[in-house]
């Protein structure tokens, strides 16, 4: 079986989410550190232009997004399971709803003066400006939060989950699954990296006791991988077969048409392929990078634009 190689950075908070799953499910995983910001050529080798982070890599397959990773670990090691089985779908729905309500106004919160001064204080100012450019260009067309606004939303939204976490150890079941990752690591972002705009959680301390238990679960069993050496990994590797997986198609693309993936918002890069399945749940392209070889590279439906080249 495969070594799970995570290409990640310490400081991205959906690569929390994906560091905690593993150490959830105790699960082996090889560690490699990519930059936080453009220009990443061995991602793009991997990714064919999806940028965003964390990547999760087997062999020759590469898995973009969170929620697809989430459902990959959940495949690869089923207990403790992410979905408890009486709330499966509501699991999903929160999850979803942490990763980007929940998320946007974490960031926007974050980002007032007193968190900007946390995050780059001690950065040279060549830098931060590189990274705040790199940012700016990964939301073109997007709407974001005033401070005001994501201030009043991240209250309102850490009521509701201490209503939830009063009653409760966990989200939706008695245990962590899908809901707690997703909603843990936007919050573990402002607590841990703006730590002066932290005093927010004051007020809640059910949430905060809470935080403490997800921080606990840990990363699990790790080594580190170079990322050239995870290149070399892929261009060694085959993808896995995708003969038999049923073909669902809403968009009247036939398989074998080349075709481009791009999220819905959020990093927009595509990432252009030959379309050789479309589930219920996602796509994959197979492409071939002079580096990396032939590559699948997966998609989950929601959240990402299929469309014909």
């Amino acid at each position: 079986m495969s070594d799970l190689i995570l290409h990640h950075f310490a400081t991205s908070p959906f690569s929390e989410k994906i560091r905690l799953v593993l150490g959830y499910k105790q699960l082996a995983w090889k560690s490699v550190h990519i930059p936080p910001i453009m220009p990443k050529p061995d991602v793009v080798a991997l990714s064919g232009g999806y940028r965003k982070t964390p990547l999760l890599q087997i062999g020759a397959d590469i898995y973009c997004d969170t929620a697809l990773i989430c459902d990959v670990l959940e495949h690869r090691q089923p207990q403790p399971s992410l979905y408890p089985p009486q709330h499966k779908g509501m699991a999903r729905i929160l999850a979803q709803w942490a990763d980007t309500s929940l998320f946007w106004a974490a960031m926007a919160y974050a980002m007032q003066p007193k968190g900007l001064a946390d995050m780059f204080g001690n950065m040279p100012p060549e830098a931060a400006k590189a990274f705040g450019e790199d940012r700016r260009a990964m939301q073109v067309g997007m709407t974001r939060l005033r401070p005001a606004d994501a201030t009043a939303a991240l209250k309102s939204y850490l009521r509701r989950l201490s209503e939830s976490l009063e009653s409760q150890a966990c989200l939706v079941d008695a245990t962590p699954g899908l809901a707690d990752f997703a909603a843990y690591h936007p919050l573990w972002y402002v607590r841990t990296r703006t730590p002066s705009m932290a005093g927010i959680f004051d007020a809640f301390p059910s949430v905060l006791a809470w935080m403490d238990r997800m921080a606990a679960i840990g990363h699990g069993q790790h080594d580190k991988l170079a990322s050239g050496d995870a290149v070399a990994i892929a261009a060694a590797a085959e993808p896995l077969p995708v003969a038999g997986q049923t073909f669902q198609d809403e968009h009247g693309i036939a398989l074998g048409s080349r075709v481009t993936v791009a999220a819905e918002s959020f990093g927009l890069e595509t990432t252009e392929g030959e379309l050789v399945a479309a589930t219920r749940m996602h796509y994959t392209l197979r492409r071939t990078d002079p580096r990396a070889g032939t590559v699948h590279v997966h998609f989950p439906r929601v959240g990402y634009v299929l469309k014909a080249v």
